[in-house]
């Protein structure tokens, strides 16, 4: 078997392929551990990264088969695929740079809650999204019982978290979950606009930005909006803030 999760490098975006497509990209303790190798070591000149499934599907959740294994072993058996999906799925927000979740086909359970933890989803319209564990008689076990209420609100993501409904892309963006959909035909070109759009801005504005925001959501108001001033006077002390006002002065010549 090969690399369960495969880089590819163009100039300065690493696509991260999620590569068991026998299973619909199923994770198991290997892919788990594939994505937090990956994830730590992102070279410094990559400037945005995509994860996404081959053969068209994100990820159906977490491998049966493998879950049978390792329950074999007890409750001990079982941590170490649940602890190490977490803290890939935590080093995503702990990067620099902003991580796109290119979801198409099946995004289930555990391949639902990898689309949470990205900074950003574009999502096919056709794609079919669920944390479904209770269907199965699970629990979540990556994080969703924690970010989706976050991210949607306690009564959605309860809603959804105990009926198991699947909904599609189009809905995801609907609910906040995503930040756009987009048809089969016309997914790959806004998939090259987003990422064309990210790397003409500045790496460290969006690093910046994307530090605020997730620490914000572990803050008070008070004490995230304290941040962000420190941030911003910060910035504007720095040469690349000096040049966007240059900009800024140049293009309002045009208004």
């Amino acid at each position: 078997m090969g690399d369960p999760v495969r880089p590819a490098l163009n100039g300065a975006v690493l696509t991260l392929w999620l590569d068991r497509p026998h299973v619909r990209n199923a994770i198991d303790l290997a892919l788990a551990e594939g994505l937090e190798r990956r994830l730590v070591a992102v070279p410094t000149t990559v400037r945005v990264v995509v994860i996404r499934g081959v053969e068209g599907n994100f990820s159906v959740g977490g491998d049966f088969d493998e879950v049978a294994r390792l329950r074999e072993g007890g409750p001990e058996g079982l941590r170490p695929l649940f602890a190490t999906f977490g803290r890939a799925l935590s080093l995503i927000g702990e990067l620099e740079v902003p991580v796109i979740a290119a979801v198409e086909g099946y995004a289930m359970a555990g391949g639902f809650e990898l689309l949470q933890a990205c900074d950003l989803a574009l999502v096919r319209e056709d794609a079919v999204l669920a944390d479904n564990h209770a269907n199965f008689g699970q629990v979540p076990g990556g994080g969703g019982s924690q970010r989706l209420p976050r991210l949607v609100g306690l009564p959605r993501a309860l809603g959804h978290i105990l009926t198991g409904e699947r909904i599609s892309g189009a809905d995801a963006v609907a609910w906040g979950l995503a930040y756009r959909s987009a048809s089969a035909e016309r997914f790959e070109d806004e998939l090259g606009k987003l990422v064309t759009t990210l790397l003409a801005k500045d790496r460290r504005v969006l690093a910046r930005a994307k530090q605020l925001a997730r620490r914000g959501l572990e803050q008070p108001l008070a004490t995230g909006l304290a941040a962000e001033i420190d941030a911003v006077v910060e910035h504007l002390g720095e040469d690349v803030a000096g040049r966007g006002i240059e900009q800024f002065h140049a293009r309002r010549q045009t208004f």
